[in-house]
């Protein structure tokens, strides 16, 4: 059966995540972001009909080694002690830029603490690569969004070969199962509230027994993608507030939903991270607020 979320898990669910956002206040986060992303290459093989990449503005742009550099060695600033996320990619397909395992290898290297996250298609996940990958140290996890598991459905969604990306799940199950693959790895749908979503969970561990299934809500991207049926905007914080969204161009993005960079807060090239993260408007979000709803863009978000 379906599980229903009662009112009053999601009243807990709820008192969970503000709780969360009142911890970070009162620690290394207000000066420090606790999650970077970092879009080296906004290029993604995928055109997925709920995600803004079809129509990015900044498409195919590749980010400089130099502002890369730049980047990875400002963020040797934060606290050794405290715990850290970087994911080397934003509104793109990390496997795609070549650089992927040398910028790896310098967080590696400059950032030990760094625990590392990558999301893709495992599309252009060859042998090669996940070979690569089992060198890299701290992966916290591979989040694989696959989004449907019915053929006609996941082309349909995603335009991109079924049977391709089934082959390349099956070989990342395999090196699972010989205790190749370190990391968690996670097949990820974004749900639509139908029954599809539970039958999801089911095929994931039917055929995947050893990997992990997630279904979130869509989101409109603080309304960059029309059409789409979305949760309501809650009367909440917004954990994002505490963290980076680097683009390729170097332009900080309001937050990961702000796919477009349509509401920058600064921009890499020109200006230190970790000034950027602390310009008195972004850290006022952080600070004081207590509702997106009384701030744009975060208005328009129901990303959680």
């Amino acid at each position: 059966m379906l599980e229903v979320i009662s009112p009053y898990q999601f009243c807990e669910q709820r008192a969970e995540y503000d709780a969360e956002i009142a911890r970070m206040r009162h620690s290394h986060y207000m000066e420090y972001p606790k999650h970077v992303h970092l879009e080296t290459l906004a290029r993604c093989n995928a055109s997925c009909n709920f995600c803004p990449y079809p129509n990015l503005n900044r498409k195919h742009t590749k980010m400089s080694d130099e502002l890369i550099d730049k980047v990875l060695n400002e963020l040797t600033e934060l606290p050794p002690e405290m715990n850290f996320q970087i994911s080397p990619f934003k509104v793109s397909e990390p496997f795609l830029d070549t650089r992927l395992f040398q910028t790896l290898g310098k967080i590696n290297a400059l950032i030990p603490q760094a625990m590392i996250t990558l999301t893709s298609n495992a599309s252009p996940i060859t042998e090669d690569k996940l070979e690569a990958l089992q060198e890299i140290k701290n992966i916290g996890y591979l989040w694989i969004s696959f989004n449907d598991h019915r053929e006609e459905e996941y082309e349909r969604v995603m335009a991109l070969p079924y049977q391709r990306t089934r082959e390349r799940l099956d070989m990342i199950h395999d090196a699972f199962t010989e205790g190749d693959v370190y990391f968690p790895v996670v097949l990820s749908r974004v749900g639509d509230g139908s029954l599809v979503d539970h039958e999801f969970g089911e095929w994931v561990s039917v055929n995947y027994p050893l990997f992990r299934s997630s279904v979130f809500p869509r989101m409109e991207w603080t309304g960059q993608v029309k059409g789409l049926t979305v949760n309501e905007v809650p009367n909440m914080g917004c954990a994002r507030w505490f963290e980076l969204s680097i683009t390729a161009t170097g332009e900080v993005a309001h937050c990961c939903a702000d796919g477009q960079a349509e509401y920058p807060i600064g921009n890499a090239n020109e200006q230190h991270v970790l000034e950027i993260y602390n310009s008195p408007e972004y850290r006022k979000l952080r600070e004081a607020t207590v509702s997106r709803l009384s701030v744009e863009p975060c208005n328009r978000c129901t990303f959680m």
